[in-house]
């Protein structure tokens, strides 16, 4: 198929290169092709055809990976899930409208399925009409119900073929993630490495990039806190990372800093990107700041009523089970709030987790990150409480090794934010607790 007939060839001219490390087994490219091809005859035997909607439940194995690849040249309808999501699967599979199911176990074994939820969605038409190969992702559902997003796989797949850096690289963000599905076919487009840790934990990941000399950590800035709280570097030889990305949610400047002076030859950069529009192109100010530039010449982007709007190529189709978010131009409001400094951004986070006190702005980041810099807190994570005279007020999660009581860690807070923040912005409310403040995306828990 067009589509991905480049990247196929690539296969075949790195067939002895190791494309993925899964399990400590290596897996090279001619090996990975193999496997693709085993799969089509599989999924013409099982009945999977052009314009069929196919979810896939695993990781980046071996089977996975290839699995994604043969359904790509069927031109089916992709909808890549976690394990870790599977609370929702049922859900999801109404909402994606499923017509077969492939699980994928941890020992690398596929089972298919016939699932029957078609109802002919008019945006799967488009899709099938054209006759292309689709993408469903989820949103996370921080802010409400989770959307099911549609994209047209070409458009997300054209900015792969022209060859960039090849790297060995962790895929720490997961299989249904639209960071993780970039990073994927980003080096599989580049003859890359994939290294699948065992599992996605401080010391799991450590192991492998220890173990396989990863170059490339691309991840989230909550777990970047947890491997520095954990002092991973004094205990594993992390010395290979050459370059660690980070994004889904908003970066604090204590923990920027310390990730530099943890991984001084390491380069930082922020990513930027949505399920709804892709990952863009993105270059940080330096290694220490929080700024960004985004965009690309498939991306357009401008500031307006200080959100970030976005107008992309790559945009998706549609949302399954919402309204179109698109203005009558194509321009996308990505609810972040930012400062603009020439072309640079600083993300500030999303409008819709903006604390409104009496009409004053907080935004949970620049709170988080000075009652941070308290030595006895691990994590925490700022939220609005409705209130009746004042709208909202601020409540501080806070995350402690061994925990004291809630009235004298508020008074501890005050006392530390006194002179650092608005009297507004210092949270009126403090819980304290010892469980982790990060969901299973690594994504700090605000609700």
């Amino acid at each position: 198929m067009e589509h991905i007939d480049w990247q196929l060839q690539r296969f075949r001219e790195g067939a002895e290169s190791t494309a993925l490390v899964w399990n400590d087994t290596l897996c090279s490219y001619g090996q990975l092709f193999a496997r693709y091809q085993q799969w089509l005859g599989e999924l013409t035997a099982a009945g999977i055809g052009p314009g069929d909607a196919v979810a896939v439940i695993g990781d980046y194995s071996p089977a996975s990976v290839s699995c994604l690849l043969a359904l790509l040249e069927r031109k089916c309808i992709l909808v890549p899930l976690s394990r870790e999501s599977r609370d929702q699967h049922a859900e999801f599979f109404k909402i994606a409208e499923i017509d077969h199911l492939i699980v994928i176990d941890a020992q690398d074994r596929a089972e298919i399925r016939r699932a029957g939820e078609r109802r002919n969605h008019p945006l799967y038409q488009q899709v099938r009409d054209a006759e292309i190969p689709g993408l469903v992702l989820f949103s996370s559902g921080s802010t409400g119900k989770p959307k099911a997003i549609l994209h047209g796989l070409p458009r997300l797949l054209e900015k792969f073929r022209k060859p960039r850096h090849c790297f060995r690289t962790i895929n720490f963000l997961l299989f249904d993630h639209i960071g993780g599905f970039n990073t994927l076919f980003y080096t599989l487009a580049n003859l890359g490495t994939i290294v699948v840790p065992r599992d996605r934990s401080v010391t799991r990941v450590c192991e492998a990039i220890a173990k396989y000399k990863v170059e490339l950590l691309p991840t989230s800035p909550s777990f970047l806190n947890l491997l520095l709280l954990a002092r991973a570097g004094e205990n594993y030889d992390l010395s290979s990372l050459k370059l660690i990305t980070y994004g889904t949610e908003v970066m604090s400047e204590r923990t920027l800093a310390l990730a530099n002076e943890a991984f001084p030859n390491a380069t930082f950069q922020q990513t930027y990107g949505l399920s709804e529009l892709g990952i863009l192109r993105s270059k940080s100010e330096s290694n220490r700041s929080l700024f960004v530039k985004v965009g690309g010449e498939d991306y357009k982007t401008k500031v307006v009523d200080g959100t970030l709007r976005i107008h992309a190529t790559s945009s998706m189709l549609g949302y399954l089970n919402a309204p179109s978010p698109f203005d009558a131009e194509g321009w996308f409001d990505t609810g972040d709030a930012v400062i603009q400094e020439g072309d640079y951004y600083r993300i500030l986070g999303r409008q819709s987790e903006i604390i409104n006190v009496g009409g004053q702005k907080v935004y949970p980041a620049e709170v988080e990150k000075v009652i941070a810099e308290l030595p006895e807190v691990i994590d925490v994570s700022v939220r609005g409480e409705a209130h009746l005279l004042m709208g909202q007020i601020v409540v501080a999660t806070v995350q402690m090794a061994v925990p004291i009581p809630a009235a004298e860690m508020k008074r501890r807070i005050a006392q530390h934010c006194k002179g650092r923040l608005q009297p507004f912005m210092v949270p009126a409310k403090v819980q304290v607790v010892t469980e982790s403040q990060v969901n299973y995306r690594f994504k700090k828990i605000r609700r």
